[in-house]
């Protein structure tokens, strides 16, 4: 029986993506094997009586709290002034000055004004105040305004570390997971998803709220873009303007824009307070269960747990069974309520049975601590995973704590720090994306560029390729600062090829293709044909055609591959296989194979070889000359004095066909006819 058990718990589970993310976005794989069970079920056995404390949390306390209490030094007074106290600026005034300044000079490109915030922020972080060291490390890591060093970025990020930046601790568990130093970056990241965990909803799942990615590939992302305008967005009117008629869902749909900032929305609590009570008014059933949420964790009311039980009771009788979980929340914690962990438990049960994940979850917390049951992590596990397998985010955290520690499940540090990295990336730091998208949309490229480097700073895929694809399309007008003043296109060369290499280990196909050529052609680096192949192969295992057909060409030409025509074919058929879209390249690419392997040294090969050089030179000589505005004009001249020259012609010859018609017969001296 035991044994059926564990094979049933052997399973790949595909996780829900929590960030990033769009068509380019990478997916987390959690693969756990008979043998990762068995040995933790060894490991744990003493462990099913033993009600101490293990270092886990249970019910973690979900007040709602401002951006710049969990996350101290966050820039939220800046571009959300109105969620920050009076006393808090005023106590931070010198810190969010000279921020706000660098924000500026960027956002306009101005050097000097940029030193001189970078001066007062040095002097800031030499004094001990944590917030401008975490800034002074940021400017040394990416060289702006000061030489760029890897040093002291990583001193001044330890310190404010020390001092409790969450964001240079986000930096450093990065850092230290890049080097593969697990042990580190998993006491990190445990701490920064503690934060996280804070700001998830006691009833129902928090939507994903993902990073835009402002580019597909090559281009410009135009739909993902469209829909984050916010209030400007055209939809958005139409459905503001329907919730002013009274439409009651489209007035819960607002307020759900308002609550958790979906859609480019700028989050507003109590807005989102506002539209859900006038919904409610018009008898929509889930605003009861938001408003529950408002009144629990106070985000846009003050905490009012008797509110909230009312609102969830409500809510629960209108068959929205996510709302048990709220209900037994309280009663777990002895919010509004007498503290009852059996009726927590029976609520947690209703949840679970009609299939809300929060309940499984719940209810495997209750088994892990022993909280109103008898401690069993057998259970608790069994729970957590099929919370994960209906989506539940929070498990994300439980299963990291799991192999962080090696109960129930077989100790591995390196996954429990990826698990934890996840949640952690839904902490309040999170928000440089929402205003880093709307500086982009605005058209400041430079404040965008600014805030998606912070970000990609501590981590984040997207912020990484944002920032790198932003230099590369907008080059100059990026305003991307250096050392001493605007960057030189070695220093974007090179910056970008940097954020690049970082998306593409986090499993970015298209960031590894880029660095991929960037080794191939030697841009921003030096040509290395070795490591273009190392690239190509990253972005082969993503299965991208380009990649593939690269590597084809690359064993046709023996260029950091061996020469092998057959592995080329390979390739280039899978190519084809991938994307119908490259039959015409890989068509030509097999003629070429044919052509190599039938006429190895025929002039037709020496043609195709010359190929990659002439190309260039023509491209450039185009684009350097016929497209040069002055030259461009005059060729538009001469075509068009080409063309009625040879309209003109064409009318003559026309006119004198005409004439050989009219008089077919030749004329004799006298004007008889000739005869035949």
């Amino acid at each position: 029986m035991r044994n059926r058990k564990t094979r049933k718990i052997t399973f790949v589970f595909l996780l829900l993506t929590l960030l990033p993310i769009s068509t380019l976005g990478r997916q987390l794989v959690l693969v756990l094997s008979q043998e990762d069970l068995k040995e933790a079920a060894a490991d744990s056995t003493n462990l099913v009586d033993d009600t101490s404390d293990s270092g886990f949390d249970d019910f973690i306390d979900s007040e709602a709290k401002p951006d710049y209490v969990l996350d101290p030094g966050s820039w939220s007074p800046i571009f959300e002034p109105a969620t920050a106290s009076e006393d808090h600026l005023e106590h931070e005034g010198v810190y969010y000055s000279a921020v706000s300044k660098i924000v500026k000079a960027y956002s306009r490109g101005d050097e000097r004004a940029m030193e001189e915030a970078a001066s007062e922020i040095e002097a800031a972080a030499v004094a001990g105040h944590p917030h401008a060291q975490s800034i002074l490390g940021f400017l040394y890591g990416m060289g702006i305004g000061r030489e760029r060093s890897k040093a002291k970025s990583f001193l001044y990020h330890h310190f404010a570390a020390e001092g409790g930046n969450m964001q240079s601790k986000m930096a450093l568990a990065y850092t230290y997971s890049r080097q593969e130093m697990h042990d580190k970056a998993v006491k990190l990241y445990a701490e920064l998803a503690e934060v996280a965990i804070n700001s998830f909803l006691i009833s129902k799942d928090s939507p994903v709220i993902e990073p835009v990615r402002i580019h597909s590939g090559a281009e410009e992302n135009k739909e993902a873009l469209r829909k984050s305008r916010g209030e400007e967005d055209e939809d958005f009117q139409i459905l503001e303007y329907q919730a002013q008629k009274g439409n009651a869902g489209a007035m819960y749909t607002i307020g759900i824009f308002y609550y958790f900032g979906l859609r480019g929305v700028r989050r507003d609590h109590t807005k989102a307070l506002s539209w859900f009570l006038k919904a409610v008014e018009k008898g929509e059933p889930r605003s009861m269960e938001l408003l529950g949420e408002i009144y629990a964790r106070g985000a846009g009311a003050e905490r009012n747990f008797t509110k909230a039980l009312e609102w969830l009771t409500l809510a629960s009788r209108q068959q929205l069974y996510s709302a048990y979980n709220g209900l037994g929340y309280l009663y777990v914690k002895g919010y509004g309520v007498e503290k009852n962990n059996t009726k927590a438990k029976e609520y947690f049960e209703k949840a679970a049975d009609n299939g809300e994940a929060g309940g499984l979850y719940n209810l495997g917390v209750m088994y892990l601590k022993g909280i109103g049951v008898k401690r069993d992590v057998k259970i608790a596990s069994k729970y957590f995973i099929n919370a994960l397998d209906a989506g539940q985010p929070k498990t994300f955290y439980q299963l990291a704590k799991m192999f962080h520690t090696g109960v129930s499940l077989k100790k591995n540090v390196p996954l429990a720090s990826s698990l934890y990295k996840v949640v952690a990336e839904r902490g309040p730091w999170s928000s440089l994306s929402r205003w880093a998208l709307e500086s982009y949309l605005r058209g400041d490229v430079g404040r965008a560029f600014l805030l998606y480097s912070r970000m990609a700073e501590l981590g984040y895929e997207i912020a990484q390729s944002n920032a790198a694809w932003i230099l590369d399309k907008y080059g100059e007008r990026s305003m991307c600062l250096g050392e001493s003043g605007i960057c030189s296109d070695e220093e974007r060369h090179q910056r970008s090829h940097a954020l690049w290499w970082q998306a593409s280990e986090q499993g970015n196909e298209h960031a590894a293709l880029l660095i991929g050529d960037a080794y191939y052609y030697g841009r921003g680096t030096e040509r290395d044909y070795d490591r273009a192949a190392e690239a190509y192969l990253h972005a082969k295992s993503q299965s991208n055609a380009q990649a593939m057909f690269n590597l084809g060409y690359m064993h046709e030409h023996g260029q950091g591959l061996p020469y092998d025509l057959h592995l080329a074919k390979r390739y280039y058929d899978q190519a084809l296989e991938v994307d119908h879209a490259a039959k015409l390249p890989v068509t030509l690419a097999l003629a070429s194979l044919w052509i190599r392997k039938n006429y190895a040294n025929g002039i037709l090969v020496h043609v195709i070889d010359s190929l990659p050089e002439v190309y260039p030179k023509v491209e450039a000589w185009v684009e350097d000359v016929l497209m040069e505005e002055g030259n461009a004009t005059i060729l538009t001249l001469f075509v068009c004095l080409l063309t009625v020259l040879y309209l003109r012609e064409r009318q003559r010859r026309h006119v004198a066909a005409a004439g050989e018609i009219a008089f077919p017969h030749q004329l004799g001296e006298q004007g008889v006819p000739v005869g035949n």
